[in-house]
């Protein structure tokens, strides 16, 4: 399979990415938002805008709509682990990084990703790559500067299981990290989390947690239709309060 250039991949991605903040060219500190496997859903914006509240232009990067991928081509093969595996899309996290630093209304060395269960796979298995050679996150230039200005990572229920590449193989890129994790997540075992959390900080991350006794997708609402997944307002407050104190911390 051909591999696409860090400028194609941007091209491909960043006509679709959604942009919140104020209408001014202000260089501001930036929130770059991936979404889970199930594409972009309404909760996405209310973090956009706890971000842009907290000071910061916020970018919500879609991965589907520019391969022309439904909602429910997603949920067949995505969610499935039969495409778009999170060290394929970590191109597109690399992309967008690239892409949103060189607006001049964006602030490139104050930059947070953020992403959520495939999402966070994502950006995860980007750190777990040198990014000096062409086949790293699937992209033939890839190169490791334009991490440089990533001072965080907030995951959100991140998917840690099966091919997730933070299991077995070691971060290259260490930003300080915070991960949302979830008492009653049916894609891993709170136990599980926990252990890669202690490998990472023994490999000098700065990575801590913020738990909720909740579901995968807690903040979604209308999850509710599976009976493995449940909205809860309260844990999407706590959540949404914990994103507001680490950008001030981290930026």
């Amino acid at each position: 399979m051909a591999l696409d250039t860090l400028q194609q991949r941007c091209d491909l991605l960043m006509p679709h990415v959604q942009v919140f903040g104020p209408d001014d060219g202000v260089p501001r500190p930036a929130l770059i938002i991936f979404h889970g496997c199930g594409g972009i859903a309404s909760n996405l914006a209310l973090y956009a805008q706890a971000a842009v509240a907290s000071g910061m232009r916020t970018f919500i990067v879609d991965s589907f709509t520019p391969r022309n991928w439904t909602r429910k081509h997603a949920a067949a093969w995505v969610c499935k682990g039969l495409k778009l595996r999170g060290y394929e899309r970590s191109g597109d996290v690399l992309a967008a990084v690239a892409g949103i630093s060189q607006r001049p209304d964006v602030d490139a060395d104050r930059l947070v990703l953020a992403g959520f269960s495939h999402g966070a796979w994502a950006i995860m298995d980007l750190m777990t790559q040198k990014l000096d050679k062409a086949g790293d996150a699937r992209l033939s230039d890839p190169a490791p500067h334009w991490l440089d200005g990533v001072k965080g990572l907030f995951l959100v229920y991140p998917y840690i299981n099966f091919l997730a590449r933070s299991v077995t193989r070691p971060w290259r890129h260490k930003p300080r990290t915070l991960a949302i994790l979830t008492l009653s997540d049916h894609l891993a075992a709170y136990k599980h989390y926990l252990r890669l959390i202690v490998s990472l900080r023994k490999q000098g991350v700065d990575a801590t947690t913020t738990t909720v006794n909740a579901t995968h997708a807690f903040d979604e609402e209308g999850i509710d239709r599976t009976r493995l997944m449940r909205y809860d307002a309260e844990a999407l407050t706590v959540t949404l309060d914990t994103l507001k104190e680490f950008i001030a911390e981290t930026l």
